[in-house]
């Protein structure tokens, strides 16, 4: 874990400042680097990342971004759209396999008088992978990389998760094979899925049942809220939502809502909870 404050570093997002006022029919210089991050998060495939042209096919990722995060969806590069573009975020893609899956949708709930409908913004992976129902204890280790210090948080976010589902977790004997694993990694670390420094992505983790769960060592971690550091329990929370199936949600509270502030503490949220219990039918 890194000790210098972040606010000294820049954030690998920051180019995008210099495109505010983008829009379709300009050609800038840094384009194909904005094209790049909408690629990464899924918002377009690798045929339209090479070039500086603000095409149509741009123009719908940004409406499509704008949209998932509830930002009136010009297609235009505005303000609104970069602050939240360069916020620090997690590297799991809000978009897989061309399905937008933050897109709200309804959950209809049977009452006495009437059926109800509610929108919800909790989402699954594609093809709603997920734990067999005969597993309900995953355990857990750390990469021998992994500091003391750290363990701590990870382990109440995995209770606070056991509180509301079905899964209980425990951290796996010596020499025993986890369910999910979890370490700390820089840059390409082999996943296919490599780190880009401070402020960027902060962690990333796989569907069920893959169990893989990594944060950045680049980034300045604490236990608790600190001033130019990220919380280590509230970030677990997400990436276990991840490990257990879910999502990001267009929810800002939520604890699978895709970015998270430095000294920021958040918790699971109703969002969360519903979501997870209706993935798991509970």
């Amino acid at each position: 874990m890194r000790n210098t404050p972040s606010d000294k570093i820049s954030s690998p997002f920051d180019f995008i400042k210099q495109l505010e006022g983008s829009h379709k029919g300009k050609n800038t210089k840094g384009i194909h680097q904005l094209k790049a991050y909408l690629k990464e998060f899924g918002y377009l495939d690798q045929t339209h990342v090479n070039d500086d042209d603000f095409d149509e096919t741009l123009e719908s990722a940004i409406k499509t971004y704008q949209e998932n995060y509830r930002i009136n969806p010009t297609g235009t590069l505005d303000a609104t759209t970069i602050s939240k573009m360069i916020a620090p975020r997690c590297g799991v893609p809000d978009i897989v396999n061309g399905i937008n899956y933050m897109q709200p949708h309804k959950i209809k709930h049977d009452s006495s008088s009437s059926d109800i409908h509610i929108v919800s913004h909790f989402s699954f992976f594609p093809g709603n992978p997920r734990w067999p129902s005969s597993k309900t204890l995953l355990t857990y280790n750390f990469l021998p990389n992994f500091p003391t210090s750290a363990m701590s948080p990870v382990a109440r976010a995995f209770q606070k998760w056991a509180s509301v589902t079905r899964f209980t977790f425990a951290r796996a004997q010596n020499n025993q094979n986890a369910d999910l694993v979890i370490g700390f990694h820089r840059r390409d670390h082999g996943d296919g899925y490599p780190f880009d420094g401070p402020n960027g992505t902060l962690a990333h983790a796989f569907a069920p049942t893959d169990g893989r769960f990594h944060y950045d060592a680049d980034e300045q971690w604490s236990d608790g809220a600190v001033v130019n550091a990220f919380d280590l329990e509230t970030v677990a929370l997400h990436e276990i939502g991840h490990l257990l199936g879910l999502g990001h949600s267009a929810v800002e509270a939520a604890i699978m809502y895709s970015s998270i502030g430095t000294a920021q503490i958040k918790n699971l949220h109703a969002d969360d909870i519903e979501g997870i219990r209706t993935l798991y039918n509970q």
